[in-house]
C-alpha cells in the first residue's frame, strides 16, 4: 500500500519532533529531514512543512532552504521561522518585534470562509515563540489571521497551496493546533489518513519477509518495549529463524532476569537467557566514573553477545530496536541544525568484526507509536507499559564504584519502591521511576542503637518522550509508607530522600 508522505524540513526548532508527532496522530506518515539535506525524489512527497528555528531570517547566519522544487508545486505550510523566511525573501519585511511575542496569545481576527481555519473559533489560543515579527506580507499574500499583538499571524499565497503561520500548532498550548494541521493536510492537501498500527504491522511483516527470506537473525533483547515489539514483529515475519538473546548483566532489577525470560517464553519467542552477571561485575570492579562504567558494560556486552551469536550457525542479520528519534538525532549529528541530544548506539555499539547486516523494523516509529503497534500485535500490557530503564542498568543508579552488596541493596530498595507504586495505582501514571544509591552514609537510630548506613534517593518523573521531564508530586502518605518500608526491610539503609528536580536543569538519571 502506498502511503502519502509529508516532508518536515528541520531548521533547528526544539519543537520539530512535536510537529511530526502531531502529523502521525492524524494517521498520516511523515519524515523529518534537515533543511539543507533534502531527500531525493521530492516529487514523491504530498505535502511539506517548514519548522521553526532559533535563528533569525535577518541575520547573516539565516538558514536558506532551496524551495524551488516545492513552492507552487506541493502544498506547503510554513511555521514561525518558515513563515518569516517566506515573507522576508519573497517581497515582505521582517523586523525585530516591539512587543513581547512569547507564550499564549489569542486569535483576534480570522478571515471568514477559509478552509485553513475551518471549525477553529475566533479567540482560539495559540502559542508564540519568536523575537522577530512580519511587518509586511510577501508578494501575493492574503492575511488570514491576527492576534492582539501580532497583525500578520497567518497568511496564504494567492495562486499556490502555500500557507504560513507565526505561531506553533504542534505544541499543547495551541488548543486547535491539531485541527489546523488536519485542515491543511486533509482538506487542502487531500491526504489520506491511512497510517495506522495495523497497516504498519501488515506492511512491515511483508517487507521483512522479502528482505530476510530464509536468513537467520539475532536480536539482543533488553526486556524493554522497543526490543520486545521488534522481536514480535520479526517472529511474525520469520518465525524460528529469529534467535533472541537476553543477557543478565547483574545490574537488572530484582528477579527481572527470571521473570522477563518467563514472559518471553510465554510469547512463543525463541529466547536464550545468558547469565553473565559475574563477568560484568568483575569488569566494573573499582570503576567509579559514570562514562567508564558505560564503556566497561558496553565492552562486556559485546563480548558476551559475540560469543553467543557465534553459536548460531550461519546467522546473517543483527536486529535492533532503533526508533525514529534515534534516527533523527543521528542525522542531525551529521549536519542538521538541531542540537544533538545524544550520540545514538544500540546493543552497546556492536563492532564491525561481527560482519552482520542490520535490520531495524521500528526505525520509522516514535515511542508512543511503538506501544500502539505492540497493542496491535497483542503484546501484554505489562511489557508495553514498562517504564524506560537505562541500558547500563543499576550501574548508573549506584553513584561511585559497583559491588555486589551495593547492587543487592539497590535491587531491594527499587523493588519496594516500584511494587509500592503499583500497589497504590501510581505506576502507570508515571513515565519513569527508580532509586539511586548515594555514596554517603548518615547517622541513624534503630532500636536505641546508633547506625551509620546508606542514603537512597527516590526519583519519579512525568514526560512524553524523556527529552524534558517534571518530578511527580507523589502523595505524602505514599512517600511516608515507602520510606518506612525501605528502612525497615532493606538492611544497610537508614535514610530515604525524594528528588524534586526537573529536566532541565537536572537529568532523569543521576549519572
Amino acid at each position: 500500500m502506498q502511503h502519502n508522505k509529508v516532508l518536515i524540513l528541520d531548521f533547528g526548532s526544539q519543537y520539530t519532533q512535536l510537529i511530526a508527532r502531531r502529523v502521525r496522530e492524524l494517521n498520516i506518515y511523515c519524515e523529518i529531514h534537515p533543511y539543507n539535506k533534502m531527500p531525493s525524489g521530492i516529487q514523491d512527497y504530498t505535502a511539506v512543512i517548514l519548522s521553526g528555528s532559533p535563528f533569525s531570517v535577518r541575520s547573516d547566519e539565516a538558514l536558506h532552504p532551496d524551495l524551488s522544487a516545492i513552492r507552487a508545486r506541493i502544498p506547503l505550510l510554513a511555521v514561525c521561522y518558515g513563515a518569516q523566511y517566506l515573507a522576508h525573501f519573497s517581497g515582505g519585511e521582517v523586523a525585530p518585534s516591539n512587543t513581547r511575542e512569547y507564550g499564549r496569545a489569542n486569535l483576534s481576527y480570522i478571515k471568514e470562509g477559509e478552509l485553513f481555519f475551518e471549525n477553529i473559533p475566533n479567540n482560539s489560543q495559540v502559542w508564540m515563540s519568536h523575537s522577530d515579527t512580519i511587518k509586511t506580507l510577501p508578494t501575493n499574500a492574503i492575511l488570514l489571521a491576527s492576534t492582539h499583538d501580532v497583525k500578520n499571524a497567518a497568511y496564504k499565497i494567492e495562486g499556490e497551496q502555500t500557507y504560513a503561520i507565526q505561531f506553533h500548532p504542534e505544541v499543547y498550548h495551541t488548543t486547535d493546533g491539531k485541527k489546523l494541521l488536519e485542515n491543511f493536510l486533509v482538506k487542502i492537501a487531500k491526504l489520506d489518513q491511512d497510517w495506522t498500527p495495523d497497516s504498519f504491522v501488515e506492511e512491515t511483516v511483508d517487507e521483512l519477509q522479502n528482505k530476510l527470506g530464509n536468513d537467520k537473525v539475532v536480536l539482543g533483547l533488553s526486556g524493554g518495549v522497543d526490543s520486545s515489539v521488534a522481536a514480535v514483529l520479526l517472529h511474525k515475519a520469520i518465525g524460528k529463524n529469529l534467535y533472541c538473546i537476553f543477557v543478565n548483566n547483574g545490574l537488572l532489577r530484582k528477579n527481572e532476569f527470571e521473570s522477563v525470560l518467563e514472559q518471553y517464553e510465554g510469547m512463543g519467542l525463541n529466547v536464550k537467557g545468558v547469565d553473565a552477571s559475574a563477568r560484568f561485575l568483575n569488569a566494573l570492579a573499582g570503576i567509579d566514573d559514570p562514562e567508564e562504567k558505560r564503556k566497561a558494560i558496553g565492552r562486556s556486552f559485546i563480548e558476551v553477545f559475540d560469543d553467543e551469536a557465534h553459536l548460531i550457525e550461519d546467522v546473517k542479520w543483527l536486529a535492533q530496536g532503533t526508533i525514529y528519534p534515534d534516527v533523527i538525532e543521528s542525522v542531525s549529528a551529521t549536519g542538521g541544525p538541531s542540537a544533538t541530544i545524544k550520540s545514538h548506539h544500540n546493543v552497546g555499539g556492536l563492532p564491525d568484526f561481527m560482519k552482520l547486516k542490520i535490520v531495524e523494523p521500528l526505525k520509522a516509529l516514535f515511542k508512543d507509536e511503538v506501544r500502539r503497534v505492540g497493542i496491535s500485535l497483542g503484546i501484554d500490557s505489562s511489557i508495553l507499559g514498562r517504564h524506560p530503564f537505562p541500558g547500563p542498568g543499576l550501574a548508573i543508579r549506584i553513584l561511585g564504584d559497583i559491588t555486589s552488596e551495593k547492587v543487592r541493596i539497590l535491587q531491594e530498595v527499587d523493588s519496594v519502591f516500584i511494587n509500592g507504586l503499583k500497589e497504590w495505582d501510581l505506576y502507570d501514571k508515571i513515565w519513569q521511576a527508580g532509586a539511586m544509591l548515594l555514596p554517603v552514609n548518615s547517622v541513624g537510630v534503630m532500636g536505641d542503637e546508633r547506625t551509620y548506613e546508606k542514603c537512597v534517593a527516590l526519583r519519579a518523573v512525568e514526560s512524553t518522550d524523556g527529552m524534558t521531564a517534571d518530578w511527580v508530586n507523589l502523595p505524602y502518605e505514599f512517600l511516608q509508607k515507602v520510606s518506612n518500608d525501605i528502612i525497615n526491610k532493606v538492611k544497610g539503609v537508614n535514610r530515604v530522600v525524594y528528588d524534586i528536580s526537573s529536566k532541565p536543569p537536572a537529568t532523569i538519571e543521576w549519572e
